[in-house]
């Protein structure tokens, strides 16, 4: 096995070329190359935290819970493991590994040979590659990034130094971390790592021969991508291409002044007050003092250009670089801080800053006082997680979004009735069932009562007469109803989704969603209706709708109410680890764009659709660049449920978890549902009454459909089959462990989502 190593320099570049090649993972699977997911779900910056040196705690690794030596040693260790799992499974004939990080953060040859001792067991076969461009340039845009990151320095440390080595006098000049006053070396620094004579020794030194690649911008935005992706991973060629992609503009120069000389007053008052500013808090706050105008002109950093001329020059010449790809920017005016506009004046920001300022310290302060939550009942694995979480910011929080959900609001008034465009057959669910004959009347009714034309729903292997209830709301009008007994492949599921496409009532729908009988559309909008949220998002092909994961809320037996009655508490808003909690489902135009619909959204955008397509978060804002093209859960970048939110009760009554864990899964028939599930799911943090406003509207309708007998009747039976069915359950030494063992399992919403990321993958 061959492992390429993708160091940078240019983040964009190497970005790109991950995006590229993440979309195009399975094809590249196929062909023997493998892009693990263990060194890191989006990239693989893992690595660059799991090896630096203890002593040199970066931003990453200070945000992330990685710090201490034994944190970051435990890091290490796992993704080793990972890592190897991933290689055993996949047996690829290339690895393939990409962080800009390790050639930006990864200094002293010790940290270099850290990283190839992480890999050596993998493969000796190790090849680096990186993407370079003119000192100039990459300088601009770094200085960039650090500003946004904190930077207080301004380009004048780079710009003073017009002889001696670059490389050595860069690194003497970076500041010693100092996480306690937010100070890392590499943002406070100079970019070393611009001398890339230097640069190609230092790793070559460790590695072996280091392949140069020229960033080329044109090469990279569109279809000639693929073929960059091939000549990186030293393939004759790939087959396909890339959807374009530009760089994005650089920030205006008298903006990045803004934050400059607002990041040296937010140190200055960390240092004096003992405060804290998170990160999140901090890259927002520069946001708002945001200003247009003219980026800085690289050529206007000329000196820099003169002093890393002959290492330039001879770096192209070594790696057979057209020399006018590195070549030095035209020459400008030197270069000058930019005038900040409007009289602008950062102390008079700080002012306004400080309430919110204070309040992120008081919060920091509290939950450093406040007593080590017991985590003796969780398993070593899980305790380290938990260590990593109280003291990073992924710790789950519910101080997000809206302050306080609106609990005391009146119900919503009645809705009209709805007709579907001409033509059209509207709003539809396509959906998957077996055994939830208890629970389908309300869902149908719910969903109706907020606006959906018609529903699509399969059902496979049913004990509980699911099907024949369903086959009544057929007859009755409200559904349409499918057997999916004789499905192949690996899930029932996608042979149901993949056979709706050819369905007239899909083919002629308006809006389409593909949702789960325990995932209620929740609309925190206007009078709740579908029809209230879509106004708020006229612009919007797509809706990503983001989970609130809801618990048992101590609910033990199954009974006859409804579920969004019964089940109240649910996980805090902020709740990026682990994975699961904010998944999403997708309600979309059926206008073509996507040529499948799959579990969480729909996949295969046609190149025509390319622009066209853009997608929503639940707040409403525009999250296209993140989703469009692959993606099924929200990061802390696309999450939002201000609006609209995808109500999940995974588990329902503890009764009716044994039951579901008896079934089985539509999606991953393979997987068992066990306590590890249990943890995962039954978030019990904060309360959510929102979607109870509904209660009258889903009373009214539910009485219109329970009016005609045989449903109420089928209902009824399917009712008497689950509770007998529980009853059975429990009284099996295995089932009645696992009830008890649920029940008494409770955690913190920090310590649910340690464990749930120290599990093995199950969801």
């Amino acid at each position: 096995m061959r492992i390429v190593l993708h160091v940078g320099l240019d983040p964009w570049a190497v970005e790109r070329l991950r995006r590229v090649m993440a979309a195009k993972r399975q094809g590249l699977a196929r062909r023997g190359i493998l892009l693990p997911k263990s060194p890191g779900a989006n990239n693989h910056t893992r690595l660059c935290m799991a090896v630096s040196d203890p002593d040199r705690v970066d931003m990453l690794r200070a945000q992330r819970g990685f710090g201490p030596a034994e944190a970051q040693a435990g890091l290490r260790d796992a993704l080793a493991a990972g890592l190897a799992r991933e290689v055993a499974a996949a047996q690829p004939e290339v690895l393939v590994l990409s962080a800009w990080q390790l050639g930006q953060r990864l200094v002293r040859r010790a940290e270099l040979a850290r990283l190839r001792a992480l890999l050596a067991p993998l493969s000796e076969r190790i090849e680096v590659v990186a993407h370079v461009e003119a000192p100039a340039r990459m300088l601009a845009r770094h200085y960039a990034m650090q500003v946004f990151d904190g930077r207080a320095r301004p380009l004048s440390q780079e710009l003073a130094r017009p002889e001696g080595d670059w490389w050595e006098e860069a690194r003497a000049a970076a500041p010693a971390p100092d996480p306690d006053l937010a100070l890392f070396p590499e943002v406070q620094g100079p970019p070393h790592w611009l001398d890339l004579a230097r640069f190609t020794a230092e790793w070559e030194a460790v590695f072996g021969p280091l392949r140069l690649r020229a960033v080329d911008a044109a090469r990279l935005s569109g279809a000639e991508a693929m073929a960059e992706v091939a000549a990186t991973l030293g393939l004759a060629r790939l087959t396909g291409k890339a959807a374009p992609e530009a760089r994005p503009a650089p920030p205006a120069a008298a903006w990045l002044a803004r934050a400059r000389a607002m990041n040296a007053l937010f140190l200055r008052y960390i240092e004096v007050k003992d405060a804290v500013i998170p990160r999140q808090l901090w890259r927002r706050m520069l946001a708002e003092i945001a200003v247009g105008g003219p980026a800085i002109d690289p050529g206007s950093l000329a000196p820099v250009s003169r002093r890393l001329a002959a290492a330039t020059a001879e770096v192209a010449a070594a790696h057979g670089l057209d020399p006018a790809a590195l070549a030095p920017p035209p020459e400008a005016a030197p270069w000058a801080e930019a005038d900040p506009g409007e009289g602008f004046r950062a102390t008079q920001y700080l002012l306004a800053f400080r309430p919110r300022i204070d309040r992120a310290t008081r919060e920091a302060r509290a939950a450093e006082a406040a007593p080590a939550e017991d985590a003796t009942r969780l398993p070593p694995e899980a305790r380290a997680k938990l260590a990593q979480l109280l003291g990073g910011p992924f710790a789950p929080h519910d101080r997000f979004g809206r302050v306080k959900e609106d609990e005391q609001a009146p119900p919503y008034p009645p809705a009209p009735p709805r007709r579907p465009p001409e033509g059209s057959t509207g709003r539809v669910i396509v959906a998957c069932m077996k055994n939830e004959a208890p629970y389908v009347v309300e869902w149908v009714a719910y969903h109706r009562a907020i606006g959906v034309d018609d529903f699509l729903i399969y059902t496979n292997g049913c004990e509980d007469g699911t099907d024949a209830l369903l086959a009544r709301l057929q007859e009755m009008g409200v559904v349409r109803h499918r057997a999916n007994d004789d499905w192949q492949g690996n899930s029932p599921q996608q042979h149901a989704l993949d056979r709706a496409l050819e369905e007239p009532v899909v083919q002629d729908a308006e809006w389409l969603l593909h949702i789960d009988v325990d995932e209620f559309v929740n609309v925190r909008c206007g009078d709740g209706t579908l029809d209230a949220f879509l106004a708020r998002v006229p612009e919007a092909t797509n809706v990503a709708m983001t989970w609130r994961l809801f618990g048992h809320s101590g609910v033990a037996r199954l009974e006859d109410r409804f579920v969004i009655e019964q089940f109240t508490r649910c996980a805090p808003r902020f709740c990026p680890k682990p994975h699961t909690v904010w998944g999403f489902k997708t309600m979309f135009r059926n206008i073509g764009a996507y040529a499948r619909m799959s579990c969480h959204r729909p996949n295969k955008l046609a190149p025509e659709f390319e622009g066209r397509v853009r997608w929503v978060n639940g707040s409403g804002a525009d999250i296209t660049a993140e989703l469009a093209r692959d993606g099924w859960r929200s990061s802390r970048r696309s999450v939002g449920y201000d609006l609209l939110q995808l109500n999940h009760y995974a588990l329902r009554s503890a009764e009716s978890f044994l039951v579901k864990r008896e079934r089985g899964r539509a999606l991953h028939v393979d997987r068992q549902i066990g306590l590890n599930y249990w943890i995962r799911m039954d978030w019990s943090d904060a309360t959510d009454l929102t979607i109870q406003r509904n209660l009258p509207r889903l009373r009214a309708e539910v009485d219109r459909l329970m009016a005609d007998p045989e449903v109420a009747r089928l209902h009824a039976r399917g009712l008497a089959w689950h509770r007998e069915r529980a009853a059975a359950l429990r009284a099996t030494p295995e089932f009645r462990a696992l009830y008890e063992e649920a029940r008494a399992t409770r955690l913190t919403g920090a310590e649910r989502a340690a464990w749930s990321l120290a599990l093995d993958m199950e969801s």
